[in-house]
């Protein structure tokens, strides 16, 4: 039976695991419930190994085929923890706990990769080791370096590793990916302007922290005006201000200011963070007061190597019958780019349909793409590891 015939039998029993996940969203590294669920599932697929507690509370299943003369071995990769967002999807499974939600969709990935591990479970139609990480804190960013640093590539001989997340305003089970940078290099900062607060109504007696830092906002947008190479892609945005004040005649002592950076080439976080960090301090001082700044790099970004993305495309042309392979490449960032920097891959892209976009509380998961996604793992499994 054809392997998409045979997953869109499975799509009740998937999509039921997926919503629970989505009734019980766990934070980053907090994925206690959802790991040991993983866990629990593979263990009763028959998978050769389980292993628990990789990289704080990440999950590694490991499916060996019917041959493993090959010596070869790929790893998939789904992430597992939910948003720190209140959800306003309406649906049935929606999160029983105030405050978290699956909002990007990792509840449908895990699901995903568990369907396609228990149908290779039982057919092992292939030659080598098929790994199966499941990884947490994707959205903190730290969880594949931890998956990383506790050595899976080597431990488990890895040679290539693969993901795939959804996208909303995509035809659902819909493919696009693309080699090169599909995912951009995302970093954080943190600006503290100092100055002495004093009365709205007598501001010559103060240095006005606001000010500064209202300035300072305008100015990082020359960041990428007219330093960054025009001819690359840069994002600098400042998301957030605050202060300890909330008075309508208080000047404050100290403004905060939030916000982060992108860009596809790794070339161009130095110039960045030095005229991020040269910028504040040099407006905040034509103010008369000081800047302390913290630049936070967060995640690489996420390039894909070329004849794993064209291993990936035929994969999918083989499950939908077509794939799209000049996506653009995203500003938003995959901490899966640790697990490509450690082994050549690729970062596929699924359509979610017509759904809210991700990281919004209307968001939710689209269970018909499910039989495409746990579809491609399976036939990127087997052609990859061909029986000989």
């Amino acid at each position: 039976m054809p392997i998409k015939n045979r997953l869109a039998e499975m799509l009740p029993e998937i999509a039921a695991w997926r919503q629970d996940i989505h009734a019980h969203p766990e934070l980053a590294f907090e994925e206690h419930r959802t790991a040991a669920l993983v866990a629990d599932k593979l263990r009763e697929f028959g998978c050769d190994e389980v292993h628990e507690g990789i990289g704080v509370t990440g999950v590694v299943g490991v499916i060996r085929g019917r041959q493993t003369g090959s010596g070869r071995a790929i790893a998939f990769r789904a992430d597992m923890d939910a948003l720190p967002i209140h959800e306003a999807s309406g649906a049935e499974h929606a999160s029983i706990h105030a405050g978290r939600m699956h909002a990007c969709g990792h509840d449908g990935h895990t699901a995903m990769l568990l369907g396609a591990a228990k149908y290779l479970a039982e057919t092992r139609n292939f030659d080598g080791a098929l790994v199966l990480l499941f990884q947490p804190a994707e959205e903190a960013g730290g969880g594949a370096r931890a998956m990383v640093e506790a050595g899976v590539m080597d431990r488990f001989a890895i040679e290539e590793v693969y993901g795939m997340h959804n996208f909303p305003g995509l035809p659902v089970g819909s493919f696009a990916v693309r080699p090169g940078p599909i995912l951009a290099a995302v970093g954080m900062f943190e600006i503290t302007v100092k100055g002495r607060g004093g009365h709205g109504a007598m501001p010559h007696l103060a240095v006005d922290t606001n000010l500064a830092a209202a300035a300072i906002v305008m100015a990082l947008q020359s960041i990428v005006a007219r330093n960054a190479d025009p001819l690359k892609t840069a994002v600098v945005s400042v998301g957030g201000m605050r202060s300890e004040t909330h008075a309508f005649n208080v000047i404050p002592d100290t403004v905060t200011l939030l916000g982060t950076t992108r860009y596809l080439d790794p070339d161009d976080r130095g110039f960045i963070e030095e005229r991020l960090t040269t910028i504040a301090r040099s407006t905040a001082a034509a103010y008369g007061a000081e800047a302390e700044v913290v630049y936070t790099p967060a995640v690489r970004p996420t390039v894909n190597d070329e004849a794993p993305a064209e291993h990936a495309a035929r994969a999918a042309e083989a499950v939908a019958g077509t794939v799209r392979r000049d996506l653009s490449p995203s500003m938003g960032g995959e901490d899966f780019s640790e697990m490509l920097a450690a082994r050549p891959g690729a970062f596929m892209i699924i359509g979610n349909g017509d759904s809210a976009d991700l990281h919004n509380p209307r968001y939710d998961f689209n269970d018909e793409a499910i039989p495409a996604g746990t579809s491609w793992f399976a036939t990127l499994a087997e052609q990859r590891m061909p029986l000989t």
